[in-house]
């Protein structure tokens, strides 16, 4: 057995670095992920005026209820979605300020016109710099009522966990009405860490009310992240091996976890304890239709395996994976079939056929996913290489040394 450690959770330790600068007092969170999206953040939160004191395997954030320390700030995001949804939602809530926000061109390419009409009609002025919906953005700030919203989160969860966790800053809480919502368990991880940090949010179906009066500043410990840990399990299922990753086990609250069960579905023997989880496999992988609404991040994962299974793999529900770094679903098509296999693509679905992979250079389009889900391919099929292995570093920069470590105590067994 190959017991694997895990680097912390991208979505948990940006919703923590949100929520501690929201609270009152000094948060202290154990474990944070360290890469280019969550350093991006704390790099963020130091523009705005927060203060923030990184360590090895701890962060402590100072906490402003009322807002940032500086009333007219530059930030810039870099890659990170969470960072460039989050933040100008942070600081919306302010009682004055100009705060002017930018990305990366992958960033600038990616939707907030959801989120931007959602602060809008809460009386944020806003203003895009460029394409309408789209980074640069420009916040003026002058504190927010609340009251009642419609959301359209179909596209990304992250609109509806920016606006859950601006509700507690306004002055009367907030009242969503969601009409349309993907990746539900993202939704779940606010809800529960809002709690952690004092607030507890009501929800009746897709309606959610926010009660205003603030967070409490607390110790935190970060989970390990579970789409990351999916690459490491379709590697034990692909191989006929066997991977135990600690920190996540039953009451984890990612809901990517839920990759394990596809695997199940798979052929893979799969042990979900109270602290850890484990994939053993003979490696004989079974063809499957899924539905990956609510895991699509893993959705990579899986495509890079199905090629080696006996019948095809038909993945449904994945639309909002053509707006992520990439188009993760047409660039996954693309990939494997430059790999020689047979693949059919839809609006919100890929089918890919069984075949024997030849190894092809990955393009990447600059996304640490495809990056690292055809890594696993590549146990099978020696010899991948991509034109851009360096993005692993948005959120897992030692992926490569790992990975190969990890492969090496593998082929051991």
């Amino acid at each position: 057995m190959t017991v694997i450690d895990i680097p912390g959770s991208k979505s948990v330790t940006a919703r923590a670095l949100f929520l501690a600068a929201a609270a009152e007092g000094t948060t202290t969170l154990l474990r944070p992920l360290r890469s280019d999206d969550t350093e991006g953040f704390a790099e963020g939160l130091k523009s705005l005026g927060y203060a923030v004191e990184q360590e090895a395997d701890r962060w402590r954030v100072q906490g402003r209820p009322a807002g940032p320390a500086t009333t007219d700030a530059d930030v810039y995001c870099r890659d990170g979605a969470t960072t460039a949804r989050f933040l100008p939602t942070l600081v919306a809530a302010a009682a004055s300020g100009t705060y002017r926000f930018d990305a990366s061109a992958q960033m600038r390419r990616r939707p907030l016109a959801p989120l931007t009409r959602a602060l809008t009609a809460l009386g944020v002025g806003l203003r895009h710099g460029g394409a309408e919906g789209h980074h640069p953005l420009t916040v003026r700030a002058a504190g927010i009522e609340g009251g009642d919203l419609t959301l359209d989160a179909g596209e990304s969860s992250q609109y509806l966990t920016a606006l859950l966790m601006l509700g507690p800053l306004t002055a009367k809480g907030l009242r969503i009405e969601v009409t349309e919502l993907v990746s539900a368990p993202y939704v779940e991880i606010t809800l529960a860490m809002m709690r952690d940090f004092g607030v507890e949010v009501l929800r009746e179906g897709n309606t959610f009310t926010v009660p205003p009066g603030g967070y409490r500043a607390t110790a935190y410990a970060v989970e390990p992240d579970a789409s990351t840990a999916s690459y490491f399990f379709a590697a034990a299922a692909l191989t006929g091996r066997e991977v135990t990753v600690p920190g996540l086990g039953i009451g984890a609250l990612q809901g990517d976890l839920r990759f394990v069960d596809v695997l199940r579905e798979m052929g893979a023997e799969v042990k979900v304890g109270p602290d850890a989880t484990t994939v053993r496999s003979a490696g004989r992988l079974r063809g499957i239709t899924v539905n990956m609404r609510d895991i699509s991040d893993t959705m990579p994962t899986l495509a890079a395996i199905a090629p080696y299974a006996d019948e095809p793999v038909r993945i449904e529900d994945v639309a909002n994976t053509r707006v992520k770094e990439c188009d993760r679903l047409e660039a996954c098509a693309e990939n494997l079939r430059a790999m020689g296999i047979t693949v059919h693509t839809g609006p919100d679905r890929i089918e890919i056929h069984p075949g024997t992979p030849k190894p092809t250079e990955i393009a990447t389009h600059g996304d640490h996913r495809i990056v690292m889900s055809f890594a696993v391919a590549g146990l099978r099929t020696p010899g991948l290489t991509y034109d851009d292995p360096g993005c692993v570093r948005k959120t897992f920069p030692r992926f490569h040394e790992v990975f190969a470590d990890f492969a090496h105590d593998l082929e051991g067994r």
